[in-house]
């Protein structure tokens, strides 16, 4: 989600040097810990690829400072992912424009921390070494930390708060950006700041928010032709935010900078594609939906691809 609180790193100080520190902390991934809500529902967040003008740079940040494992690297290409699955795959396209924020395209991409904890610890990490963040948010469902990649791709990096606690009204999930409590985020947690950063086991991307053009074209899409639920709309249509299975939100699509944005220009840096995970027996409905919108669909093996509006390839795969 956003928008969030913007801080700098000079009046974000305090809560590192104020924060105490236990010596018996948990460091992250000491436990097992159950997969997180966002990713157990029927339909969720699988992977995205992204075009990259400097695949060297962009595999380090990604690896060492989001804490994603190379699972494979080519020579133009490296997937990243945790566990074993794939999440991010950064594919080399050293001539491509420079990624324009009022065209369609991704907003962020958001990774979920399977804890609040992990997320704290993260949290200062990244401060320790420098990352630069955008803001910083309290989103009532969610407490979320904002920063750019290299390549100037938008991240969110969050934790969501116990899904029974959500409040819902109406079949709309109740959000909503407030200053968050960097003190009590990092309170008791070691300051360790080493590099290269290991996410924890269970790290997933949780939501991916979109650029689009116009806000019910995206409800049009994504509710008719994907089956995803509409749980939240900003009062001005500015953006809207869908999931499946009572998730606050699997996709964002906002209009901030990008109103009446016609087709993503192909050979542009950023989002290549967005991949769902859908059961399997989902895939038959999914497959009529969108013959019925009138989308053009391509299958190979389990996987159905189309387009969204813009242009920009959605994949849904059979897992």
């Amino acid at each position: 989600m956003d928008p969030s609180f913007d801080m700098t790193r000079r009046a974000a100080l305090h809560f590192l040097a104020a924060a105490p520190v236990l010596a018996n902390s948990v460091t992250a991934g000491a436990a097992p810990v159950a997969p997180s809500y966002a990713v157990t529902t029927p339909i969720h967040i699988h992977s995205l690829s992204l075009r990259v003008r400097d695949l060297e740079k962009m595999t380090y940040f990604y690896n060492a400072v989001i804490g994603l494992d190379v699972l494979s690297a080519e020579p133009g290409q490296t997937t990243l992912g945790k566990d074993g699955k794939t999440l991010v795959t950064l594919i080399r396209r050293p001539d491509d424009e420079v990624d324009d924020p009022t065209t369609a395209g991704l907003y962020h991409t958001a990774f979920l921390m399977p804890s609040r904890a992990d997320l704290g610890r993260w949290l200062i990490m990244a401060y320790m070494n420098g990352v630069p963040f955008t803001g910083f948010s309290d989103h009532r469902v969610s407490e979320a930390l904002y920063l750019n990649d290299p390549e100037g791709n938008g991240i969110e990096v969050y934790a969501d708060r116990p899904h029974q606690g959500w409040e819902w009204r109406d079949d709309r999930i109740i959000m909503g950006s407030y200053q968050l409590d960097l003190d009590n985020l990092v309170e008791g947690l070691p300051h360790d700041g080493d590099l290269p950063y290991s996410a924890p086991s269970g790290f997933r991307i949780g939501h991916v928010h979109m650029r689009v053009g116009d806000t019910q074209l995206a409800q049009d899409f994504y509710v008719k032709a994907t089956g995803l639920d509409l749980t939240a709309l900003i009062r001005d249509d500015s953006a809207a935010f869908f999931s499946n299975g009572r998730y606050h939100h699997h996709i964002g699509a906002n209009i901030w900078h990008s109103r009446n944005a016609g087709q993503r220009p192909q050979n542009m840096s950023g989002l290549e594609d967005a991949a769902f995970s859908i059961q399997p027996g989902l895939m038959d409905g999914l497959r009529q939906r969108l013959k019925t919108h009138g989308s053009d669909i391509a299958e190979s093996g389990n996987t159905i691809e189309t387009l969204d509006p813009w242009g920009t390839k959605i994949r849904f795969i059979a897992s």
